[in-house]
């Protein structure tokens, strides 16, 4: 595990206490100094679109009349209401049933009995609320 180093945690409180100086100074400044407002440019003029005469329209041509055939027809086809009969449907001969092919017997399985299941839950062993004592070593014997 690394030892606590007392340098760094100096120098981290040194740098955060001159950034705030330096930053509470600059806040003074701004505030002690009397705004000046930017001006604003004037917008140069623009200068004015000639007029540009465009050439007269051609004049219109003119079309000629369509003429409509003479005989008009006065009277409309009839249209049919009753519907032609549907083509009687020829139903196929009843097909004979399939038959499935016989399968194989499935000789029988016993199967080995289930193990019994305990009913009873075992017990947890308890933590012992006294710490054993840990005999420490004397040291050796002074001449």
């Amino acid at each position: 595990m690394a030892a606590f180093n007392p340098t760094l945690v100096l120098s981290l409180i040194m740098v955060l206490s001159f950034s705030t100086i330096q930053t509470s100074l600059g806040a003074r400044h701004l505030l002690q100094s009397i705004p000046t407002l930017p001006t604003i440019p004037t917008m140069p003029t623009i200068p004015s679109i000639p007029k540009v005469a465009l050439p007269p329209l051609p004049a219109m041509p003119t079309v000629p009349q369509a003429t409509l055939p003479t005989p008009l027809p006065t009277t409309m086809p009839t249209v049919p209401t009753t519907l032609p009969p549907l083509p009687s449907a020829q139903i196929p001969p009843a097909l004979p049933n399939p038959t499935l092919p016989t399968l194989p017997t499935v000789p029988k399985v016993t199967l080995p009995p289930m193990p019994s299941i305990p009913t009873t839950i075992p017990s947890i062993p308890t933590i012992p609320s006294t710490m054993p004592t840990v005999p420490l070593y004397s040291p050796p014997p002074s001449n």
